[in-house]
């Protein structure tokens, strides 16, 4: 587990998007709001392990590190499909998660003539439809309404078969901007 350490006793773990680090971006954000990060960057070699090798680490830091009430998992883009599916392999995870702009399965752009279908692309859904997904205890889910990469269609929809709220962010794309996630991480944190 990569760790950025400060200087203060509370540590949030933290997946970035794609190729992304710890500490630039939104890790950025919440290393200047006075928080430790933990986590994964999905870069060198993490990137290099096989997706089912990457949820297993995932899901031990969780249950290893971070299983508690008052822990704080924040999780962008791939990042949070990282989550998803570290958390269908544990029991419900107890502390509060915090997902932005999840990839939830298989996505398209047919004007920009752009896809991606992530490994395990059906799980997510198979496993929500079934009743068989551990939905984490306290989860609160944001997804740009111009978002094609997380659908927020796909998002809305997942989260409804697992009994969870999701903020669709009006006029926003996969980026939902500074503001809107400052704004975010500010009540959030504090809650």
């Amino acid at each position: 587990m990569i760790n950025v350490m400060g200087c203060v006793a509370k540590t949030i773990y933290y997946l970035p998007g794609h190729r992304g680090l710890l500490h630039t971006g939104l890790g950025e954000g919440l290393l200047a709001r006075g928080f430790d990060l933990a986590g994964r960057e999905t870069v060198d070699e993490f990137r290099k392990l096989s997706f089912g090798d990457q949820i297993a680490i995932v899901a031990d830091d969780l249950t290893t590190h971070f299983w508690a009430e008052d822990a704080h998992v924040v999780a962008n883009s791939f990042g949070a499909y990282l989550f998803l599916h570290a958390q269908s392999l544990i029991e419900p995870y107890p502390g509060k998660v915090l997902l932005l702009s999840p990839i939830v399965g298989e996505f398209a752009n047919e004007e920009m003539k752009m896809g991606f279908i992530p490994p395990r692309a059906t799980k997510l859904s198979d496993l929500a439809m079934s009743g068989k997904y551990p939905t984490p205890v306290n989860c609160e889910i944001h997804v740009g309404e111009e978002d094609w990469q997380a659908n927020p269609c796909n998002v809305t929809a997942l989260a409804e078969q697992l009994g969870l709220q999701v903020t669709v962010a009006k006029g926003r794309g996969h980026m939902l901007g500074k503001d809107y996630v400052s704004a975010v991480l500010d009540r959030w944190l504090e809650q």
